[in-house]
């Protein structure tokens, strides 16, 4: 029941009755009526009446020393379903409550370890022995509370629910059998030793025990009739009642305990037994007799420490102990004699701690437990630290017992916010309120719970610190690689991690498994198939999550089969299949359709690859057109934690984002005004609203981003990255959420109710007022878009456009390179601003084209060289107007300019060697008359050219060689006899890319490509070991195919192939039409290697060592094709 409770008034005179009658019926383990006052006026009476049930008792006494046996009728009790039920209370921790073993390793056992029972059983494995092996299962906790608690335990063969009080754990018995075989007998009470009465393996249980079956046999009921097969040993048949008296410190501020002591006394002796959650609070104080000082035991971070406190000389001290914070009794002892005081823990005299003072100490008259009176001013009573919170008990002053009855009758000492004869400590961590594997601590008023290594944040590790999709990471800015995603959410399921491939316009999420290699598969009967498992590295159902959220999915599993007869059977059933999720059988394989049983055999570069890929449906967005627009959902149940997440954008000045609206309960999460988020609920415990206040208006017509959670710790309402706003909530309370999204006018997304998402444009499909999809993303997500990239608008998102960057990738922030060798010549040709093809979009052949010169330049672009003198970019005209961008033998960069016929401009940079085998960047940007130029972070240099110069009619921009070497600069030409060696990248001239154009859109482009031009990662060249000659592996495959593309080349192919061509007609005279065929293929790709291996040949007149440069730099990968014949 609830700690918040109505109080039940009764009568105020000597006959009246009061009746009460509860709504619904009430299953408590006992009833307990607490006097919390007295009659000031007289003594306290109580007349009442409790209506109940029959119920029949059979109940048997432990004294700690005793024990029953159940003997079989046969030697050995060989059982596949065991049901044993029982009820017991105890005042003691530990203590065995039955057991039974068998020859062969079987044994159960069921005992008491720190108030918490212990469940072992083992079926068969004669490995685990009992003395040495952990439980199977622990459950409950504080069961040491003198009250009645019930024990349930079911086994069928190995399965088994252990149940105590109302809460229930299943779990899998150990062993290999699934029989319990237990010889001669069951013991209960304790674990007698075979041949020596009375003496026992383990400590007894001391208690009593009701209603104890074994199989439908009342154990308790045959000991009570004498019958032959019970052995009873100093048990009694009905259940003692100590006199014990506990008492229960509530407040940590104003609970204490005063009680009187005999003063004056030589020495002190006092000692009580107490239990606690919380680390720190006072156990005692007192004033001692003859000025010996104070003395003072408390707790301080779980460690028990006595103090005694003296006046003229420095304080005595003594420490014990350690996580005396355990919710566990503790005894502690006191004990001084002159000039020696002895503490001792747990009646444990070996680690006693012993200590000495100069003076002697005389016992005291007042002794305050647990804290001092709020008024008090006097020094007999100090607390260094706060109060304590928990309970004691057994209190003994000057080996007196104290009557704490009497304390609360008033006629001994005084006392404060005290429960008298009841200790109320509870353990806040059962059930465990702490999510996903996280760690619960607890104080005396509360709980806490250690998220670390969990993949989860919050007061009771709700909330996932991963993203829910690869498309939320996307949106925060992130590029392809490996992530953990939660699908989930909040929910139940682990993370798992996937490689999240982000392209320009889709995300895609791949998940791997156990065989990403091609197999060879051997030869296999079929009466011994060969079977091949796929397992991924998540489970089935966080799969399942994955894919539920996707917008696209797709598993591919390649068969490459050579005469394999898959199909070849009379009946027409397969030979070869494979077996999905569902466990159902598909013949057909990657390339084929399903239904159709046939195998895509002989696809050239094709591998095995078996992989999810997921393409994920991130904004599931509706939108509300008019104030009466809503959309309707069923009754969301979360009884002990809930989380609500959205994104939204309106310009609207309030709207109500969700609300339901009950009898008395009612929950709400609205826009109140332009710049405030109101979260307002009653849950059952009163009503409660947190507001976030914006710095800035949220009707922006941007997205934002909404965050409501409620648990048993804390309400929590978040807006964007503001900080939290945070209430501290009861533990009591209830969920029944039913959405009504009314009276808001904007676009809500991406709306998780624990984590999972509620199809919005689904019930906007079919809901008057509301239409799916939400426009606008741009002016909220436009800023990812880099380098000149735009972003463009979608349906259910964006993307960037990097048409017109020299970047490419989902952000236009993926750079394009290439490595340059020797005579290697990139040559953009401007022509006039129309398609260059009919049969291509105007979107991606306009940007290949140029218009009338102008009186501006914006150049950029980034280079690595170890190569001097090179010539980097050149760009003519018509009218021998040209630009040129070089490196100098020294490796000082030069920009040469003509501009108009006026003489050559030359700007010299001499900061250092740029011929350093490192990336440099270049900016140029010419505005009329006025020209600027950056390298990298060296001072901008700028110059202005005398008039108001044009560039008249560009003609074509070159990067490398300049091949048409008719009418160059004689400063041009000395460095252009090699052009460039070495890696660019990100080539930009006004809107124009030139070397993208060339790798990615050759077809389309104005552009022409001479000698080798390989594409590579220029970072990665420059991070390579200058030794080594690197492959370079494509950045769309995260788990290790080599990159296919091939190096792109113009160069003029030898005679080979010619004389190919002839060997293969003289073939085809004298062999067979086959035969001809294979020859001509074999040749034919020798014919194409030979090639390659020419285009790498060199000018005689390069130098060794420039030769071995060029080598270094050379990245190109060998791409393996197989002809299937």
């Amino acid at each position: 029941m609830s700690e918040e409770f109505n109080p039940i008034y009764g009568n105020t005179n000597a006959d009246s009755i009061v009746h009460h009658k509860f709504l619904h019926s009430v299953k408590a383990r006992f009833i307990r009526f607490v006097p919390m006052e007295w009659n000031p006026n007289g003594k306290i009476g109580m007349r009442v009446e409790v209506y109940g049930c029959s119920y029949k008792s059979d109940v048997a006494d432990f004294d700690g020393r005793s024990s029953l046996l159940y003997r079989f009728n046969q030697k050995l009790m060989s059982t596949f379903k065991d049901v044993i039920s029982l009820k017991f209370k105890s005042m003691q921790g530990d203590g065995v409550l039955f057991h039974g073993e068998g020859q062969h390793g079987d044994y159960i056992t069921l005992e008491l370890q720190k108030g918490k029972l212990s469940l072992h059983i083992n079926l068969g494995d004669s490995k685990l022995r009992f003395s040495n092996s952990q439980p199977s299962v622990i459950l409950g906790s504080l069961l040491d509370d003198q009250h009645w608690h019930s024990v349930l335990i079911e086994r069928f063969n190995k399965q088994v629910n252990f149940t105590v009080d109302k809460h229930t754990q299943h779990f899998r018995a150990k062993g290999d059998g699934d029989y319990l075989d237990i010889d001669y007998e069951l013991s209960f009470g304790g674990i007698p030793v075979p041949g020596k009465p009375g003496t026992f393996l383990k400590k007894n249980f001391h208690g009593c025990i009701e209603n104890l079956y074994y199989n439908g046999v009342n154990i308790i009921d045959l000991a009570k009739r004498r019958k032959h097969q019970i052995y009873t040993g100093n048990v009694t048949f009905s259940c003692s009642e100590p006199q014990i008296v506990p008492i229960t410190f509530v407040n940590s501020s104003s609970s204490y305990l005063l009680l009187p002591g005999t003063p004056q006394i030589d020495g002190l002796s006092v000692s009580f037994q107490f239990r606690t959650w919380n680390r720190d609070g006072l156990l005692l104080s007192t004033a001692l007799s003859e000025d010996s000082g104070i003395l003072l035991l408390y707790l301080e971070d779980g460690l028990l420490r006595l103090v005694i406190q003296k006046m003229t000389e420095r304080s005595m001290e003594i420490p014990t102990g350690s996580n005396l914070n355990d919710g566990l009794w503790h005894s502690v002892s006191i004990n001084a004699r002159r000039n020696r005081i002895t503490l001792t823990l747990d009646n444990d005299a070996a680690s006693a701690a012993h200590e000495t003072t100069r003076l002697q100490i005389y016992s005291g008259n007042s002794y305050y437990f647990g804290g001092c009176p709020d008024n008090f001013t006097e020094s007999q009573c100090l607390n260094p630290i706060k109060a304590f919170q928990g309970c004691m008990r057994l209190i003994f002053i000057d080996n007196q017992p104290k009557d704490l009855i009497s304390v609360q009758q008033g006629s001994l000492g005084n006392f404060s916010d005290l429960h008298i004869d009841l200790c109320s400590i509870k353990d806040r961590c059962l059930p465990n309120y702490c999510e996903h594997g996280g760690t619960c601590a607890q104080s005396w008023a509360t709980f806490y719970c250690n998220c670390s290594d969990t993949g989860y944040t919050g007061a009771t590790c709700h909330n996932s610190i991963y993203e829910q999709s690869c498309e939320a990471y996307r949106h925060k800015g992130n590029t392809s690689g490996f992530f953990h995603i939660d699908p989930d959410g909040s929910g139940p399921l682990d993370p798992l991690y996937v490689y999240c491939n982000i392209t320009e316009d889709k995300i895609w999420t791949a998940v791997q498994h156990n065989n990403t290699e091609l197999i060879r598969v051997r030869g296999a009967h079929p009466k011994r198939p060969y079977v091949m498992y796929f397992n991924y590295s998540s489970s089935m159902e966080q799969l399942e999550a994955m894919i539920n959220g996707a917008e696209y999915c797709e598993q591919e599993t390649i068969y490459h089969c050579k005469k394999s007869r898959l199909l070849n059977t009379p009946n027409g059933m397969p030979f070869t299949w494979w077996i999905g999720r569902a466990n159902e059988k598909h013949p057909y394989w990657g390339g084929s359709l399903p239904g159709v049983q046939q195998c895509a055999c002989g696809l050239e570069e094709s591998c095995l690859d078996m992989r999810h890929f997921c393409n994920w449906h991130f904004w599931n967005a509706p939108s509300f057109n008019t104030e009466a627009s809503y959309l309707h959902f069923p009754t969301f149940h979360a009884e002990f934690s809930a989380d609500i997440s959205f994104f939204f954008k309106t310009t609207a000045l309030s709207g109500i984002f969700l609300e339901n609206l009950g009898i008395k309960d009612f929950i709400r999460l609205e826009i109140s005004s332009p710049s405030e988020v109101t979260f307002a609920l009653d849950v059952g415990n009163g009503p409660m609203e947190l507001t976030v206040l914006s710095p800035t208006p949220l009707n922006d017509n941007q997205w934002h981003y909404v965050q409501a959670e409620r648990n048993l710790k804390q309400t929590l309402l978040q807006v964007d990255d503001l900080p939290a706003k945070i209430l501290e909530t009861q533990e009591d309370g209830h969920f029944r959420l039913q959405l009504n999204s009314q009276l808001f006018v904007g676009c809500i997304r991406s709306l998780h109710l624990n984590g999972q998402k509620l199809d919005l444009e689904e019930k906007a499909l079919v809901t008057p007022g509301v239409k799916p999809g939400c426009p606008g993303h741009c002016s909220s997500y436009g800023n990812f878009c880099h380098n000149g990239g735009k972003c463009v608008e979608k349906y259910n998102g964006y993307l960037c456009d990097c048409t017109n960057s020299p970047y490419e990738g989902p952000f236009c922030k993926k750079e394009v390179s290439a490595i340059f060798e020797a005579g290697t010549s990139v040559t953009y040709v401007f022509q006039e601003p129309y398609p260059v093809t009919k049969n291509t979009s105007l979107s991606s052949s306009a940007i290949y084209v140029d218009s009338m010169p102008s009186s501006k330049e914006n150049i950029a672009f980034n280079f690595l060289t170890g190569q001097t003198p090179c010539l980097l970019l050149y760009i003519d005209s018509y009218f021998q107007d040209y630009l040129a961008v070089l490196l100098s033998k020294n490796g000082n960069l030069q920009v040469r300019y003509q501009l108009s016929k006026e003489r050559v401009h030359v700007c010299t940079f001499d900061a250092e060697n740029f011929a350093n085998r490192r990336m440099h960047h270049v900016k140029i940007n010419r505005d009329g008359k006025e020209l600027t130029i950056q390298v990298d972070q060296h001072p901008i240099y700028r110059y202005n050219f005398s008039s108001e110069v044009d560039f008249r009619a560009v003609r074509s921009l070159t990067l490398g060689k300049v091949t048409d070497s008719l009418g160059l600069d004689v400063e041009v030409s000395k460095v252009n006899t090699i052009g460039f060696v070495g890696c660019l990248s990100s080539v930009q001239y006004n809107h124009i890319a030139p070397l993208k154009a060339a790798l990615r859109h050759p077809s389309i482009a104005p552009v022409s490509v001479k000698g080798i031009l390989v594409e590579a990662n220029c970072r990665s060249v420059m991070e390579a070991d200058i030794n080594t000659v690197t492959t370079v592996y494509s950045s769309s495959d995260p788990f290790g195919k080599t990159d296919e593309r091939e190096p792109l080349t113009n160069a003029v192919r030898s005679d080979s192939a010619v004389i190919g061509g002839v060997i293969a007609v003289v073939i085809f005279i004298i062999f067979c039409i086959i035969g001809i065929m294979t020859r001509f293929l074999y040749q034919h790709k020798h014919s194409h290697r030979t090639n390659q291996m020419k285009e790498k040949e060199y000018p005689e007149n390069l130098e060794n060592s420039f030769r071995n440069d060029i080598d270094l730099q050379n990245t190109v990968s060998e791409c393996k094709r197989e002809y299937f014949i």
